[in-house]
């Protein structure tokens, strides 16, 4: 009992332990309190920020950046959606409608097109940023993990825009990411050791990806959904929780005098 009693308290002190669960709250008036004000859902913002945690010439602004990308992508995207329908017999025809009959629509799908290209590399540059200034240590390791979430979710939502005109460039560059999932161990069928869980091309990840054996209406109808609506929705929450976390995780690292 005692030596369960040891590991537990070793893993509560664990640094990785502390930058997930930051403390324990017993069933008292002050720690109810504490539990509603380190909960994302019922306290987002502290009451006070530190000042280095504002200073451009440490954090580059890269982090706030991104979110104006996003936030940009999201409105035009939600003006985009009032003009395109996802099917192999429209999708292309309503992109060329929107360059030469829907007016300014050339310049809305630029921004979202050159926006989503910009929030990529400046995600890359914040990434970065955040490793060579260390702030992805003590006690910020969770914060760092949910950022490395939102990289591969800005890959995933650029991916998945690719299908979505329709068009040459799109058709190749999903197969051929398609095709690279096909290779996956376990959860491919060309992939190591898919034999063992008997995965065929009619049940593996490309499968499930195209809704079909190869590129067709099912793989851009379930790519606009994932573009549009999962993967937004997921990165939003994690937008959110990641913002939480820098604030109560002291701010933005300090940089060294």
């Amino acid at each position: 009992m005692n030596n369960q009693t040891d590991i537990k308290e070793r893993i509560r002190k664990n640094l990785i332990w502390k930058s997930i669960f930051r403390r324990d709250y017993r069933n008292t008036v002050r720690d109810r309190a504490q539990a509603v004000f380190g909960n994302i859902f019922l306290h987002l913002h502290p009451v006070q920020v530190r000042e280095g945690a504002v200073r451009l010439r440490f954090t580059w602004g890269m982090g706030g950046i991104t979110f104006f990308a996003f936030i940009i992508l999201v409105i035009t995207g939600v003006v985009l959606m009032f003009y395109y329908h996802p099917s192999i017999e429209q999708a292309y025809s309503d992109i060329k409608d929107l360059e030469f009959q829907v007016p300014f629509g050339v310049i809305l799908r630029n921004l979202h097109r050159w926006g989503a290209h910009f929030m990529v590399i400046v995600v890359m540059i914040h990434m970065f940023r955040v490793f060579m200034t260390g702030s992805y240590k003590a006690p910020r390791q969770f914060n760092w993990g949910i950022g490395v979430i939102l990289l591969v979710l800005t890959f995933l939502l650029s991916f998945t825009g690719y299908l979505t005109p329709w068009d040459q460039l799109g058709f190749w560059a999903i197969t051929v990411g398609t095709n690279m999932g096909a290779a996956t161990p376990l959860l491919g069928y060309q992939g190591p050791f898919s034999e063992f869980l008997h995965i065929t091309p009619f049940n593996d990840v490309r499968f499930a990806l195209l809704g079909g054996s190869r590129v067709a209406g099912n793989a851009l109808l379930r790519a606009y959904i994932w573009h549009c609506v999962a993967i937004p929705l997921v990165s939003v929450i994690l937008m959110f929780v990641h913002f939480w976390r820098v604030r109560k995780d002291g701010g933005i690292s300090k940089p060294q005098k």
